[in-house]
């Protein structure tokens, strides 16, 4: 099962093909063995976050490598290059980000991120932004503020987030999109969870 959160494939919608360098993102929900059999990408930086289970990545380079929660994929496919997205184990649930721009040869890597709880962890910096990660409300209720910058993608991964001055109050699999105008600044605010919320915030300048 997938959920598309831009135009993809044959769901289209000339008004929702992308934000910003993000061109593609997705959840996936697989069994165990179930995937994307071998493929060709070029031109995109690829973004996986499991939420459960495991993600076994392999490309034409002799590349194998499998991420699980608590560990980013940072697939670049440069010029060029054939891979292969396996899910590895039971309710293997993830997110996928396409970040347009990788130029080079391909490389793939499995960060490790440790994310803390009312902070943002820095979990990749590309050229065109980075990727940020946040745990808040884990204690009960509480705050946290958005780093600044001109567009902001912030996602909710799991849990929820309360009522705030910008919208209805947030789910697991929604998202906020935030634009200010070129050369302004832009406008800080902070959000509130009041059970454990893992949020996916993508930052470009």
């Amino acid at each position: 099962m997938t959920w598309h959160t831009y135009s993809f494939g044959p769901f289209y919608d000339p008004d929702r093909i992308g934000f910003g360098p993000i061109v593609t993102y997705d959840e996936h929900l697989l069994r165990n063995g179930e995937g994307f059999d071998t493929h060709h990408h070029a031109g995109v930086t690829i973004l996986t976050w499991p939420l459960s289970g495991e993600v076994t990545h392999t490309d034409s380079t002799g590349t194998t490598a499998t991420v699980a929660p608590g560990q980013l994929g940072v697939f670049a496919s440069g010029d060029g290059v054939d891979h292969s997205e396996v899910a590895s184990a039971a309710g293997t649930r993830f997110i996928q980000a396409w970040i347009s721009g990788s130029t080079g040869d391909p490389t793939y890597a499995v960060r490790d991120v440790a994310a803390r709880e009312g902070e943002w962890t820095e979990a990749v910096r590309l050229e065109q932004g980075t990727l940020w990660i946040g745990h808040v409300g884990s204690s009960g209720p509480a705050e946290i503020t958005l780093p600044d910058a001109r567009l902001r993608h912030l996602h909710v991964a799991s849990g929820a987030l309360l009522r705030s001055g910008m919208a209805e109050p947030l789910a697991a699999g929604d998202a906020y999109e935030i634009t200010a105008d070129e050369g302004a600044e832009s406008t800080p605010f902070t959000i509130s969870a009041g059970v454990p919320t893992e949020l996916l915030l993508w930052c470009f300048e």
